[in-house]
């Protein structure tokens, strides 16, 4: 508050009580008046701190009563102040005559309000007043004689300036506060919450008001806060970072707070509460624990670098991975491995799924001396089991990473995790650590920590491993049959799966011969391949990679399906030719044709049969052209109708030859789900052929879930038909090009045919939105229209596709490929396809029925592959 101007004030005269006590009112007590306190009113009254006087003009425009408060505010007694002229002793000589116009006024009964700068006249000594500034209410009213006269209350505006300021200092403060911000009355009643807190207890903070630190926090904890608030309120001693633990609305997790207290007191000194200033220090604490986590991690893993690798025996080193995780980081701890790697075998069955056989061979326990396994099963030391399929330990061996293991209910461990143990990306075993109820749950710094340790255990493991290459190289033929990636497709939504089999008879597993590709193919088309080489182990994985890349290669050159096949018969019929499948690769089919044609000295089991579906899908029509060479017939489940096997002709298998494939068109409706797979899903010793096919069809009972799930419910359905043999499962479903997404138009053969196409193309583009490429369009479409005007014959029709790229494409009746030359500086023309070649991303020319089909593809605005211009591409041909 501001400060009372400084100059002596005398006390004011007793003859003038009376008209000091009139003007003020009532003084508290029966105090003199020159011993009146501002204090009057009661205590936390607005007098408290605001200066508040009043006096009186008689109607002679001079004043006749001056109260204390008046004497305190202006500094002037009353002797001095009765019968003075206010504005000719208060107010700036400037000021003067405006002044008396306003007492005039006010004299004649009007009310005013102002305010007004005052100066205080100098003391008897001819020291120079002080200025002060007033805001004055002057009320009109009469004496006792009935003249006319004026009361006049004043109030010290520095005082009003400096509460209004300290009053939006403390509302900036406590509203932008990034603390919880609290004011907590005597009754230790919330009587202000700011913004911050509301923010996490929820509501507005007009909602908290009344509220107490037990709608806040645990019963405990609020008795120890309630208690430290009381101290707080008799004691005045602030408290500094006391920690306060509880829980907000609609979380469970525990929040640490950092809170400090203080008393609060008002202007009078009185208390009047306490504050309280809280932060979230969660994220410290928890900083803290890890930091000590981390500091004990280092530790363990300096004990594992000592202990673990002493011995290369496989089950001396996994028992002394257990040596050092019991009890220092779990409180049970088993290592299972492969039961081929302990066998002296090359290729633990099921290696990649999970479901191989393992051994148990070493167990450690705090708290008990049972054996345990994610399950619940007992499985001593020394036992061979196998996880089941969709266990989280199976999974973590297919994947190669660590999964946590549900506990079971009234058991003894409450968190389990089972890691792979990885050396070199091979998983050799899989090592589970447990901690029983009562011990902290494992976190992700822990699951960093169980992998480190059961990785430098696996690395022993691994150094055996390494003699057996020829077991590597089958893991590499066996990652290869996979396409690279995610497949995608256009007007194709795809999910595969590929699982190799395991042997029934014990022995280690062998790569088989199964394989699924998807090709795209240009115009919006797809290639969906899957095919599967009779026998089993290196040799037929050698001839599964040299069909899966002839495949591949055949299918770029936008062959039929039905001839794509024979020439993979032939391929296939050279494979076990002298020299091997290189041999058949090394001269072309016709090399593969003339060597499986030559009389040769061969065992009968070099001859090399395989089974393929190749399909064909036209994202833009929706019909699929399908070829089967002997193998599986494709399973279609259209929208609303249960799944059925498309009556495709079988075919000889490839390698018999002699007999020609056919091809069958299917129109697929939107949404409709495709199946292509191998045999391994439906065939089994135990089980024949129609069950698993019945048992397949009818486990696509609901097409419409995600392609992923559908795959997952398919494998956990015939399950007990998986294990003698490789699974390659290929899942499609339809997802046409729209309509709106076409543009298709047929042109008449004449030169001006030429412009509509640029025209159609500009329009089409537009409606589209790439603007960016109706340049680069028009003038490929202005080529290809022309070449084909030229070169071609019949009607001349144009399609535009847009899906993940642009596609065009100019169809025309001639047989005659385009073929790109080289045109020589003085040319005039021949530039065209190289022009085309420049600009586009790729382009080809392809059959068809009734003539051939010139197309070229351009990247969308926005990816990668950056559009050439068009000038620079034309510049450069010369």
């Amino acid at each position: 508050m501001s400060e009372i101007p400084a100059r002596a004030t005398e006390p004011g005269s007793p003859s003038d009580g009376a008209r000091t006590a009139a003007a003020d009112g009532p003084v508290s007590g029966a105090l003199p008046p020159g011993d009146a306190m501002w204090q009057s009113s009661p205590p936390g009254s607005l007098y408290d701190y605001v200066k508040v006087a009043s006096f009186s003009i008689g109607a002679d425009g001079l004043v006749d009563q001056w109260s204390v408060r008046a004497e305190q505010l202006f500094g002037i007694p009353a002797e001095r102040a009765l019968g003075v002229d206010p504005i000719e002793v208060f107010i700036d000589p400037e000021l003067r005559e405006r002044g008396q116009r306003k007492m005039a006024e006010i004299l004649d009964g009007r009310e005013w309000t102002g305010v007004v700068p005052f100066r205080l006249p100098g003391d008897a000594r001819g020291e120079r007043g002080t200025r002060g500034l007033a805001e004055v209410y002057v009320m009109p009213t009469r004496t006792a004689d009935g003249e006319k006269a004026a009361v006049c209350i004043v109030v010290d505006v520095r005082t009003l300036r400096t509460i209004e300021t300290d009053l939006a200092a403390s509302q900036a403060i406590f509203g932008q506060s990034p603390f919880g911000f609290l004011l907590i009355d005597t009754d230790l009643r919330v009587r202000r919450a700011n913004h911050r807190f509301a923010s996490v207890f929820g509501g507005t903070p007009d909602d908290h008001r009344g509220k107490g630190v037990h709608d806040y926090l645990p019963r405990g904890e609020a008795e120890r806060v309630a208690a430290t608030l009381r101290r707080v309120l008799e004691t005045g001693d602030s408290v500094t970072d006391m920690h306060v633990t509880g829980f907000v609305p609609g979380s469970d997790e525990r929040r640490n707070w950092s809170v400090n207290l203080y008393r609060v007191h008002s202007g009078t000194g009185r208390p009047i509460g306490v504050a309280w200033l809280g932060t979230d220090i969660t994220a410290r604490r928890a900083a803290a624990r890890e930091a000590a986590a981390a500091r004990r991690n280092l530790a363990l893993l300096n004990e594992a670098g000592a202990r673990i690798g002493n011995s290369l025996d496989l089950e001396t080193t996994a028992r002394e991975l257990l040596d050092v995780v019991v009890p220092g980081f779990c409180d049970l701890a088993t290592v299972d491995l492969y039961q081929g790697l302990l066998a002296g075998d090359e290729t633990p069955p099921g290696l990649a799924d999970g479901s191989a056989e393992l051994r148990r061979v070493a167990f450690a326990s705090a708290v008990s001396d049972a054996p345990f396994l994610g399950t619940g099963e007992r499985v001593p030391v020394g036992s061979v089991h196998h996880f089941p399929f969709n266990s989280p330990c199976a999974d973590a061996l297919r994947t190669a990473r660590p999964r946590s293991v549900p506990a079971e209910d009234g058991g003894l461990v409450q968190s389990t995790l089972a890691v792979p143990m990885v050396a070199h990306d091979t998983v050799v075993g899989l090592a589970q650590f447990a901690r029983t109820k009562g011990s902290e749950p494992f976190g992700d710094r822990d699951r960093e920590l169980a992998v480190e340790l059961a990785a430098r255990a696996a690395v022993c493991i691994d150094n055996a491993r390494l003699y057996r290459r020829e077991h590597e190289r089958a893991l590499i033929l066996q990652r290869s049959l996979l396409p690279p990636g995610d497949p995608e497709a256009s007007g194709l939504d795809i999910a595969c799966r590929y699982l190799p089999g395991n042997a029934a008879t014990g022995r280690p597993s062998e790569v088989g011969g199964d394989w699924f590709d998807v090709i795209e193919l240009p115009g919006h088309r797809t290639a969906l391949v899957v095919g599967d080489v009779m026998g089993r182990g290196l040799r037929a994985a050698v001839a599964m990679g040299e069909l899966r890349t002839a495949v591949r290669t055949l299918a770029q050159l936008d062959l039929e399906p039905a001839e794509v096949l024979a020439q993979l018969d032939e391929i296939a019929r050279g494979l076990g030719a002298a020299g091997g499948p290189s041999q058949a690769f090394g001269g072309g089919v016709r090399q593969a044709t003339r060597a499986a044609r030559r009389p040769r000295e061969a065992d009968l089991s070099e001859v090399y049969l395989a089974t393929c579906v190749y399909a064909v899908y036209d994202a833009v029509t929706r019909r699929c052209t399908f070829a089967n060479a002997g193998h599986l017939p494709p399973v279609l489940v259209e929208p609303g109708e249960q799944a059925l096997m498309l009556d495709v002709p079988p075919g000889m298998p490839l390698g018999v030859g002699g007999e020609p494939f056919e091809e069958v068109e299917v129109e697929l409706p939107e949404g409709a789900l495709l199946a292509l797979y191998t045999d391994g899903l439906v065939e089994s010793r135990d089980h024949p052929l129609d069950e698993g096919l019945q048992a397949f069809v009818g486990a696509l009972t609901d097409p419409t879930r995600p392609l992923e799930d559908v795959c997952d419910h398919v494998l956990n359905t015939l399950d007990t038909h998986h294990g003698e043999d490789d699974i390659a499962l290929l899942m499609a479903r339809v997802q046409g090009l729209p309509a709106e997404s076409v543009g298709d138009w047929s042109l008449p053969r004449e030169p001006r045919s030429v412009g509509r196409a640029r025209e159609h193309a500009r329009a089409k583009l537009q409606a589209w939105g790439l603007d960016a490429l109706v340049d680069t369009t028009e003038l490929l479409v202005s080529e290809l229209v022309t070449n084909a005007l030229r070169y071609g014959e019949g009607e001349i029709r144009l399609r535009l596709l847009l899906d993940r790229t642009l596609v065009c494409e100019v169809w025309d009746s001639g047989l005659v490929q385009p073929r790109r030359r080289r045109a020589r500086d003085t040319d005039e023309g021949g530039r065209g396809l190289q022009l085309v070649g420049l600009l586009s991303a790729a382009w080809g020319s392809r059959r068809t029925p009734r003539g051939k089909t010139v197309w070229f593809e351009l990247p969308l605005p926005g990816d990668d592959d950056g559009l050439k211009d068009p000038a620079e591409a034309l510049l450069s041909l010369f």
